[in-house]
């Protein structure tokens, strides 16, 4: 592995820590809240909110991290870039904060929260802080401080889960649900003003002088990555959001708890894919910064192609880590309700490895400066996205979600691989990487299909294809190298 490359990783790998780690702690949080909240519907409400910061959080960085990366690297002056960016955060995220306290009773109540608005005031300061905290912590990755960028995320996620454990384990009344979800943006608020506070010595150093010209170029370079996220969120957080609302019939009076209960059981199901989820963003983490620092190396088309081999390849085998294992992780859903959606794991699992592949490859279209081709890619999926839960939804219900998740991201892939071969080609090899899929698909089906009395040898046999797989890759990689020298 070449020195690039094995910085990459290693980047990856710190990075990585604080997302992994402080993911597999809020694990630690879906049996606690499935226990707590008995009622499916409850934690629907949660995962919904949670929908929702997802999709403003994105809306609300507006951009500005690839923007910096980009426009820091082109110019000397990386603190005129930092202020300018900085100063475009601001006017969005306090616009956003005034209307959200002129209308958040008409939003609560289009949202069907219409007796809970304090549930909106909570969840859009929640976003705007995280907003805000976006660019300083940006700066960290490109400065290639990764530690400090780990240390502060992971201080965040420590105290998030510390106050969600004494709220619900001490304070929390189970016969009172809102008062536990009022109590889990209570903890995420308190978690997400400790960033700023943290990096309080960066905000001092910002000087309001606009350079108006850079702020215009940057809103030209983000304006499309902005529809490109808010298209890509769509994607990945908007079926739970429309599940409650295609399912609720106002003349039924159970419509709503039940359309609620089914984004409770998918949401906690869909929790046990996110391994993938958190390994990708681990490397995003790692990899925008490191291929910027790496447009200009002549042998950056060998680099960025053996990345993609690595990578899909470790995706596999996380694949295969968690369906070899899904009868022991689902007791971390603790109420067997929720357990009736364990068959879209799979799904949504393949799903997040397309996503993987796609957000691997789309650098090509941030380093040719076409971030258009994004937003068209992106809005592509999220059409698809739409169409396919708006259609199957009332039949299907999550599981027209899960299969929704899958074409989308899928579409994408293909349609990014395409449009980048012909404006920015990278020579991916195609051959190898669906070498790679067969096999993992190979290994799935045979391993999964065949079971022991003796749960001992049924664990051991399973998780016996993870090793199976890593050689197999190994030795395709080898076969390849030696066929190419």
């Amino acid at each position: 592995m070449n020195s690039p490359l094995r910085k990459l990783v290693g980047q990856t790998a710190i990075y990585g820590l604080s997302s992994i780690v402080g993911r597999l702690l809020n694990y630690l949080l879906i049996p606690l809240y499935t226990y707590k909240f008995a009622n499916a519907a409850d934690y629907g409400v949660v995962s919904e909110l949670y929908a929702w910061v997802a999709f403003l959080v994105v809306l609300l960085s507006f951009g500005m991290e690839t923007t910096y990366f980009r426009f820091s690297k082109e110019t000397e002056n990386e603190k005129e870039v930092f202020n300018c960016c900085f100063l475009t955060l601001l006017v969005v995220n306090l616009s956003f904060l005034l209307f959200i306290f002129i209308l958040h009773q008409p939003i609560a109540n289009a949202m069907l929260f219409n007796d809970h608005p304090e549930y909106i005031i909570l969840l859009s300061l929640i976003v705007v802080l995280d907003g805000l905290s976006v660019l300083p912590l940006a700066r960290l990755r490109a400065k290639e401080k990764a530690m400090k960028f780990a240390a502060i995320n992971f201080t965040a996620i420590i105290v998030n889960i510390s106050l969600n454990l004494f709220f619900l384990l001490v304070l929390f009344d189970p016969a009172d649900p809102e008062q536990g979800i009022l109590y889990i943006l209570l903890a995420n608020l308190i978690a997400s003003a400790l960033k700023p506070i943290i990096l309080i010595n960066d905000f001092l150093k910002i000087r309001f002088n606009p350079n108006w010209s850079l702020i215009r170029r940057m809103l030209l370079f983000a304006s499309p990555l902005v529809l490109a996220g808010f298209a890509g969120i769509i994607n990945e957080t908007l079926d739970r959001i429309l599940l409650k609302q295609i399912l609720y019939d106002p003349s039924s009076p159970d419509s709503l708890e039940i359309a609620e209960a089914q984004v409770g059981i998918y949401s906690a199901c869909y929790k046990l894919a996110m391994l993938v989820t958190i390994i990708i963003q681990a490397f995003r983490y790692a990899a925008e910064p490191f291929f910027f620092t790496h447009q200009d190396n002549k042998k950056k088309n060998q680099i960025y192609v053996r990345i993609m081999n690595y990578f899909f390849g470790f995706l596999c085998l996380i694949f295969l880590g968690v369906t070899m294992n899904i009868d022991v992780l689902k007791y971390f859903i603790q109420n067997e309700t929720y357990w009736e959606g364990l068959g879209v794991v799979p799904i949504l699992l393949i799903a997040n490895i397309f996503l993987g592949v796609y957000y691997n490859q789309s650098i090509w279209y941030k380093l040719s400066d076409k971030t258009k081709f994004g937003a068209i890619i992106a809005f592509s999926g999220a059409i698809l996205t739409i169409l396919i839960n708006l259609l199957f939804i009332p039949k299907y219900g999550y599981w027209a979600s899960a299969w929704a998740t899958l074409i989308a991201y899928g579409f994408q892939m293909i349609f990014s691989y395409i449009l980048g071969q012909r404006y920015y080609p990278i020579p991916y090899n195609i051959g190898k990487l669906s070498i790679y899929f067969g096999g993992c698909f190979i290994f799935y089906f045979t391993f999964s299909k065949i079971n022991f009395e003796v749960q001992f040898l049924n664990y051991l046999f399973k998780n016996s294809s993870l090793i199976l797989f890593a050689f197999f890759f190994l030795g395709v990689e080898k076969f390849w190298k030696e066929k190419q020298s």
